[in-house]
């Protein structure tokens, strides 16, 4: 119980940042993805020099790799607020709720456990993930069909079925990935910055995967 009021209160603190720097301007929303890129990178550094601190080849490549990939997490980012705040929203609740569904539905139902890679992630934690990630069609779908603020027909809103649900996919990925590294270097967590989860990869771990993915299925599909 303790753990878990830790992990409400932190996630509480991080939404408020979050708001704050999406409610702001898309400046304040870059600084803020330059800031945490640059914690990634440091959290990520350190983990994988766990793995390969004899193999400086090895490491200097993961490196670049990591820091190539956080540049194109910043255009992404900022790319997808300059053009709709509101799709920028509906992907960070994609991977706000997925996250607590695998969390609440895992540790309620537990079971058979998903992969060796992270022991305590459940099947039916991963079912959950994916039928929450669905609740923020059903948000928007209440708010703007109240508001009509946006012209967004209702067949359009079970489009984005199959969207959420591969977003979803991608966010349980981009957790195992990282969860992958995790096991290889024998750590429990990437870091201590955020009291009850651990690092700021720990926490965001699929959200920077999910915004690359997000952005590409924008510009193929939409």
């Amino acid at each position: 119980m303790n753990n878990l009021s830790l992990r409400i209160i932190t996630s509480l603190i991080l939404l408020f940042i979050l708001s704050i720097s999406l409610l702001i301007n898309k400046y304040i929303w870059l600084f803020g993805l330059i800031i945490c890129s640059l914690v990634l990178f440091i959290e990520f550094n350190n983990l994988i020099k766990k793995i390969w601190k004899k193999k400086k080849s090895t490491l200097a490549s993961a490196n670049i790799f990591s820091l190539l990939f956080l540049i194109i997490l910043i255009f992404v980012g900022y790319e997808i607020y300059s053009k709709s705040l509101i799709s920028l929203l509906f992907i960070i609740f994609i991977c706000i709720f997925s996250d607590t569904g695998g969390y609440l539905v895992g540790n309620l139902i537990g079971g058979r456990k998903l992969t060796k890679i992270s022991p305590k992630k459940t099947i039916s934690g991963s079912i959950g993930s994916f039928i929450f990630s669905l609740i923020p069609i059903l948000i928007f779908w209440i708010y703007f069909n109240n508001t009509q603020d946006w012209n967004f027909g209702i067949d359009s809103y079970f489009k984005l079925i199959p969207v959420c649900l591969f977003l979803c996919l991608i966010c349980q990925l981009g957790d195992l990935f990282i969860s992958y590294f995790k096991r290889k270097a024998n750590v429990n967590d990437t870091g201590t910055i955020l009291p009850g989860h651990g690092g700021l990869l720990d926490r965001i771990d699929g959200v920077i995967f999910v915004l690359p993915a997000a952005y590409i299925i924008d510009k193929i599909f939409f």
